[in-house]
């Protein structure tokens, strides 16, 4: 379901948000929508290049591997 947001930016951002969206003739609420997810996936997500460097880290895969089955069994201290 969707779900309406308010947001307070200033003139200037608003007006390059606005001549971006008209540049790709859409809305500005779905460029705005669609910066932001991109923005997450970009800096969230791991891409395939860093997934095949973390499969292929040996000792990683166990560290993350000890890490998982310490916060399983509620060992350690977590920040």
């Amino acid at each position: 379901m969707s779900k309406t947001v308010t947001l307070r930016i200033g003139e200037n951002i608003y007006d390059m948000f606005r001549a971006m969206a008209e540049r790709e003739n859409r809305p500005l609420s779905n460029f705005i929508e669609t910066a932001a997810l991109r923005y997450l996936q970009e800096h969230e997500l791991a891409d395939e290049f860093e997934m095949r460097e973390i499969s292929q880290n040996a000792n990683l895969l166990s560290s993350l591997k000890r890490g998982h089955a310490d916060a399983k069994a509620r060992r350690g201290r977590f920040v």
